[in-house]
């Protein structure tokens, strides 16, 4: 009988045991800008498609049974506070992942900690193509980047048929780099327009003297390659200027923001016109879960969703499943499984290419859209679509002010 009770005591305690293991949770990190100078309103909405969708995962289990926890480290936009978050989320927190990216700068500086710990870096909006050309086996990048963009700007202004544009880039590895990669594809795309750009303070509160030389000069076109706050106010000084958008000039967004919860009440009529390529628009196809969390966030948020969230989710869903995949919550495991997998989330199917330079661990084909504002506080599914995901551009369509 004193055998059978050790025996059952025993059997006893591993079960408690295997029962406490399997409700140990799963740590990601994300690291994001939740205070100035970084871009708050991006973390913000990095933070919530990181939320929808873990509580998506962890309603239905969690990930091989047990649920999945997220650790927020503010990393206020500046590379060194990144890197610090990162490092106390890999030594401190023992997070399995870090994810959340949404600065070129910062990331550039965060992936050199994933990389000396071998920690799988899920990169969710940095668009610079420096993070994809370092070729670090843990970083992948399901987001969108920056020959992408300048290739599709450099499109729709060879169709616009301007004979001059200027772009205001900030002064980040970001900003820069694409003002740079524009000017190159502008080069054999429309080799008659000329073009120049001028790298402006992101911490910036007044480029009138940038705006003013362009009142008795006005070019065809001014693109915008800055983050708010700073394209805010860029945006609003060109507009109180009579510079852009208007009858002589127009005003083109290639940094993604006429899709974010203050856009309007930070610009009202000088995003009157702007043309904008965009990540995300009502009109995309997208699959029933990439609805699903759109539909969550717009009962949630009482707003549209933007492209943050679903790249945000995509983000945290890959580490899931990789670690589905691989069974493991090893990095080496995670990390071989993203390499190889065939994925499907909020935005469709793909898998990282494994080509060296710009496109290594990158969804290469993510889709896009050109759209144009044509009334304050409008909607992005009001908007006109000039150009539809995978579709001709439809320039006619352009609407320009009468003055």
């Amino acid at each position: 009988m004193r055998n059978l009770f050790r025996i059952a005591l025993a059997a006893s305690a591993t079960a408690l045991a295997t029962a406490s293991y399997a409700a140990e949770p799963i740590v990601v990190g994300v690291s994001i800008a939740q205070s100035p100078p970084g871009s708050v309103v991006q973390g913000t909405q990095v933070k919530d498609g990181v939320e929808i969708v873990v509580k998506m995962l962890n309603d239905k289990g969690g990930v091989l049974g047990r649920p999945l926890k997220v650790v927020y480290e503010d990393n206020q936009g500046i590379p060194e506070k990144g890197r610090a978050a990162t490092e106390k989320l890999i030594t401190r927190d023992k997070v399995v992942a870090v994810t959340g990216g949404h600065q070129s700068s910062v990331c550039l500086a965060e992936i050199e900690v994933a990389h000396r710990y071998k920690t799988p870096y899920v990169n969710t909006n940095c668009w610079s193509d420096d993070v994809r050309a370092k070729g670090y086996p843990e970083v992948f990048n399901p987001g969108n980047y920056n020959t992408r963009v300048s290739s599709a700007m450099a499109e729709t202004i060879a169709a616009l048929k301007v004979k001059s544009v200027i772009a205001f880039a900030e002064n980040t590895d970001y900003g820069i780099g694409q003002a740079k990669l524009l000017g190159d594809f502008l080069k054999k795309t429309a080799p008659q327009t000329q073009y120049k750009y001028v790298a402006l303070d992101r911490a910036g509160k007044d480029f009138t003297p940038a705006v003013l030389p362009l009142r008795a000069s006005p070019p065809e076109l001014v693109v915008n390659i800055m983050l708010p706050p700073a394209a805010y106010i860029l945006m609003n000084q060109l507009y109180e200027q009579g510079v852009a958008p208007s009858a002589k000039t127009a005003f083109y967004d290639g940094a993604g923001i006429a899709d974010y919860p203050d856009f309007w009440q930070n610009v009202k009529e000088a995003g009157k016109y702007m043309l904008a390529f965009g990540l995300y628009h009502p009109a995309m196809p997208m699959p029933a879960l990439g609805k699903e969390i759109g539909e969550i966030y717009q009962k949630q948020a009482k707003a549209e969703p933007n492209r943050l969230i679903f790249q945000a989710a995509d983000s945290v869903l890959l580490i899931a499943r990789a670690i589905e995949q691989a069974k493991s919550t090893d990095a080496a495991a995670i990390i071989k499984a993203l390499q190889g997998m065939q994925f499907e989330g909020a935005r469709g199917k793909f898998s990282f290419s494994q080509e060296p330079g710009y496109k290594y661990q990158q969804w290469v084909d993510i889709p896009f859209v050109t759209y144009q504002l044509t009334e304050v506080n409008q909607p992005i599914s009001k908007t006109t679509l000039i150009q539809a995901s995978g579709q001709p551009l439809q320039i006619d369509k352009v609407l320009k002010p009468a003055k």
